[in-house]
């Protein structure tokens, strides 16, 4: 009779090798199933290949229950070490146990015992009845368990253990491993060993004294010094060792060797399964080999909708526990405004299965129907604190994923109410990082451009204008409708848009720059910063009365008053009444052009004065009613301070946008800019920090287009600007000059942003032979950024984009344009995206790497307020301040670790001060 040959396999490697080694994948509910995906194609791989090539009589799957176990008990930071498992594989553990079922297959896990242990238990009892055992596993810790009966079987290498290859692995037989193990410990599973001694040394010193007890208690013997003091000194942390690498024989298990008999795959489960999660793919092929028919109806878009809403707490606890037992739900928030600190909460909507979805009013007010408050008249309606209290559980719950549509939103609404929203996946991101410069990324664009839906406009419910009323004053069942529609359509373009990120290699554009982003901005937005009332008051005044003055001279320039503010007025001042050229087209509507252009041209080339005082006045005013103004209005009445909005999908390049106050375009260069940075201040006690990238763009352009003599220049830490002008212009440094400086300066950044021999003419005042010459020399000088600029071209004309060096994909519309002027500007656009866009990526990693560096170095009172484009803002207790600024730095400079080796140092300079102005 055949010996019975037992499979045991060790089902936790399988599912952290599959989660690493496939993209994440979603199933048609949108759950994350990537390492679903890999661990059922390797198990059913497993099944068949060791069946075809031999006989085995019985298989199990033994899998982790929690992360504690006896061993902890033991030894408190025993595997202390480990981070949490990544929140998109949580929901996946009990898929994986559904997935073991289905392929007929035993699967088991016992609550305060290893995986390992419950395989040695097993092993023992398949020893005992004299069975031959495979333990499918390539885990080093299971080795001690090999024997001539007893082998492993590496399935990534396609390898077999046996008793020789523990020898090669550590040095002396399986029945020795404990001993070497509990010697030189292990740093994965915080298992403390004795220090200073490696595998060589431990195998050694076992083959020479036997076990560990003859070592420890013949330490004294010992030669080599720092060896001998460690075994003496570190005996009893050795025997803790041995105590955690000891497998355990004994373990009560509930299951015997008779239930793990290998059966045939029953066809319905395996099949019900790979069609329920999507695996489509295997679906066919383990169809076919089981012989049942492949054909199944698509997944289609639900051809009605049930919106519910939810006024009862037993409906809501149900509609809890049913996105509890998904794992994943998408939800959306109703309130009053679009002030995140200000706002308030009106209600929640929930979808955990597409075209299905509810709506949870809390704080609706009476309407006549017609958007008219009527006091007391309050619609039917659960109270906002036990409704809060009962979602709470689940919307901090890590196993279950959060869906949303600009979930940042969301997340500041719910903090103020006492919930932190986590874990997360968000739509707008998704479709940020597969279609940036495709179109926006608002839900109801992506449900038109995806879905082919049409979603109800806020001002059908709300109204219109003057009219139109805050969500609160809705009345219930067109709120309903309109809030759980939003819950339902971001589920089902989750559902879309997830599982295109594998297939177009984007996941780790938005898994590494995207998603962990948002709860990082959310707290920078929270914290705002505060800013100098009075201060601005006083800048305002000063700014009206220069404004004030600028119009007498530009009145009495134009012999005339005038509406300065007026593009027509103005346009019929300049170009009719004083006929100054070169003179612009005329508009649509019959009036003359006077953007900033047009009047830069005319105050360079017409000679007149006009002009150029109207761009004064221009400045003057926009600084005021931007900023001045603006800013003491923006001041949040409860925290004293001013919290700008960042967009996160509002550019094609990565560039986080600031908006409500916009603070990315107050002007550097100008004194009336620097005026009011100085207006934003820290804190009594507290001092601001700025943290600047020096120079990023012309660094990421020295290394993406391989100009030795820039990375030269910035590996020595030399003037740029001095060293380009030496180049091109043929001056040795010494002889620099101010202008030749100023020059280069000019052309090294306009050159990233493909400027033009008339506009570098224009930038410097010289002919635009002379500004062509320069430019000619330039490329002359560096032909790797011709280079560069060409090969960009070619490849976005072909493929329709580009991409940072972190392989965001920045699409590039009119690229092949036929309009030259269209064409020329797209063309300038895709060579200036992988720059800026790898500029925008290594500052986004470095303000998602930030918070928990500064943590690490017990600087938690320090808190990032603002990004402004290569720049990071913080605020930090005085006595934190150095400390504080010497990490920044650090985290700064080293973002692009691991994931980038640039061939230039990043540089940046760190300023401290009572004032942004000051510090930066």
């Amino acid at each position: 009779m055949t010996k019975p040959h037992l499979y045991l396999v060790d089902g936790s490697g399988y599912i952290f090798r599959a989660y690493h080694k496939l993209p994440p994948l979603t199933s048609p509910s949108g759950t994350p199933v990537g390492a679903v995906y890999g661990f059922t194609t390797m198990l059913l791989k497993l099944r068949q290949d060791v069946t075809d090539a031999e006989d085995p009589t019985h298989m199990a799957v033994i899998l982790d229950a929690a992360r504690t176990s006896f061993r902890n008990e033991i030894y408190a930071n025993y595997k202390a070490h480990r981070p949490e498992p990544p929140e998109d594989l949580v929901p996946q553990f009990s898929l994986v146990r559904d997935a073991v079922r289905a392929m007929s297959l035993p699967c088991i896990e016992m609550h305060g015992f290893e995986a390992d242990d419950i395989i040695a238990t097993y092993v023992t009892q398949a020893r005992r009845r004299g069975w031959d055992v495979t333990i499918v596993s390539s885990d080093k810790d299971l080795m001690q368990l090999v024997d001539a009966d007893v082998e492993m079987l590496d399935t990534m290498n396609n390898r077999r253990l046996g008793v020789e290859a523990v020898y090669d692995k550590f040095g002396v037989g399986p029945d020795k491993v404990i001993e070497v193990q509990a010697l030189m410990g292990d740093s994965v599973d915080n298992v403390p060993g004795v220090p200073g001694i490696g595998p060589k040394t431990a195998s050694q010193l076992i083959n020479d004294y036997g076990d560990l007890e003859s070592l420890l208690s013949r330490a004294t013997e010992i030669k080599q010094n720092k060896r001998r003091e460690n075994l003496i000194e570190f005996a009893d942390q050795a025997r803790v060792s041995k105590q955690l690498v000891t497998l355990k024989h004994d373990v009560p298990v509930p299951e015997t060797l008779d239930d793990f008999a290998l059966n045939d795959i029953a066809a319905d489960p395996l099949i019900s399964f790979l069609e329920t999660h999507g695996f489509k793919s295997l679906k066919a092929k383990w169809a076919s080999d089981l012989g049942v028919d492949a054909a199944a109806e698509e997944a289609s878009t639900p051809t009605q909708t049930d919106y519910y809403c939810i006024t009862d707490m037993a409906e809501l606890k149900t509609w809890i526990a049913q996105a509890d037992d998904r794992g994943m739900l998408s939800v959306d928030t109703e309130t009053t405004g679009l002030d995140t600190m200000a706002a308030e909460l009106v209600g929640i909507s929930l979808s955990i299965e597409a075209g299905e979805a509810c709506y949870i009013p809390l704080a609706h007010v009476g309407s006549d129907g017609a958007g008219l408050a009527l006091g007391d008249d309050r619609p039917q309606q659960l109270p906002m604190d036990d409704v809060l209290a009962a979602l709470k559980p689940l919307l901090e719950d890590h196993s279950v994923m959060k869906i949303g549509q600009n979930l940042k939103y969301d997340m500041l609404i719910l903090a103020r109410y006492g919930i932190n929203l986590a874990p997360i996946d968000d739509t707008m991101l998704m479709s940020y990082a597969l279609d940036s410069g495709r179109g926006g990324h608002g839900m109801d664009e992506l449900a038109g451009r995806h879905l082919g839906l049409q979603t109800t406009p806020f001002s059908d419910v709300a109204g219109k204008g003057k009219a139109q009323v805050t969500f609160d004053k809705v009345p219930l069942d067109k709120a309903t409708h309109y809030a759980a529609e939003d819950a339902d359509i971001t589920l089902r373009l989750y559902q879309h848009l997830k599982p295109r990120l594998p297939l177009e290699g984007l996941s780790s554009v938005y898994h590494m720059l995207e998603k962990p982003l948002v709860p990082v901005i959310a707290q920078m937005e929270r914290h705002g910063i505060k800013v100098d009332r009075a201060m601005l008051s006083r800048l305002s005044g000063e700014f009206a009365q220069r404004m004030a003055g600028l119009e007498a001279e530009i009145e009495e320039l134009a012999g005339e008053p005038f509406n300065i503010g007026s593009p027509k007025q103005l346009g019929a001042i300049l170009f009719d009444k004083l006929d100054l050229e070169p003179k612009p087209k005329k508009t649509k509507t019959g009036a003359y052009s006077t953007g900033a252009d047009i009047l830069e041209t005319l105050a360079a080339e017409s000679g007149h004065s006009l002009p150029k005082l109207v761009l004064e006045w221009r400045q003057l005013s926009k600084l005021k009613s931007t900023y001045t103004d603006a800013l003491q209005e923006q001041i949040n009445t409860e925290t004293g301070r001013v919290h700008t909005s960042y967009s996160l999908a509002a550019t094609t390049t990565g560039r986080l946008s600031s908006n409500e106050p916009n603070l990315q375009n107050i002007p550097i260069r100008t004194e009336e800019g620097r005026r009011i940075r100085e207006a934003f201040i820290a804190e009594p006690g507290n001092v601001l920090i700025a943290a600047d990238y020096s120079q990023i763009e012309l660094r990421l352009l020295a290394h993406i287009a391989e100009i030795p003599e820039l990375k030269t220049a910035f590996e020595n830490g030399e003037d740029i600007h001095a060293t380009t002008a030496s180049a091109i212009f043929d001056v040795p440094i010494a002889d620099m000059t101010g202008e030749i400086r100023r020059r280069a300066k000019a052309i090294n950044f306009g050159i990233i942003y493909g400027i033009s021999a008339y506009g570098l003419s224009r930038q410097l005042d010289i002919p635009r032979a002379d500004a062509k010459a320069f430019i000619d020399t330039y490329f002359q000088r560096f032909p790797g950024i011709r280079r560069y600029m060409d090969d960009t071209i070619a490849a976005c004309k072909e493929t329709g984009y580009v991409e940072t060096l972190f392989k965001r994909r920045a699409h590039i519309k009119g690229i092949n344009d036929k309009n030259p002027n269209m064409r020329g500007f797209s063309e300038r656009a895709a060579i200036n995206a992988p720059i800026q866009g790898t500029a925008a990526d290594i500052i986004r990693r470095a303000m998602i790497r930030m918070p928990e560096a500064l943590n690490a170095e017990g600087l938690n009172d320090v808190r990032m307020l603002l990004q402004v484009h290569d720049e990071l803002v913080f605020e930090a207790p005085q006595s934190m301040a150095q400390d504080a600024s010497t990490v920044i730095k650090q985290v700064m400079e080293s973002a692009c670790t691991p994931y980038l080796s640039l061939s230039v140092p990043l540089i940046v300079d760190a300023g401290i001060a009572q004032t942004w102005g000051q510090a930066h």
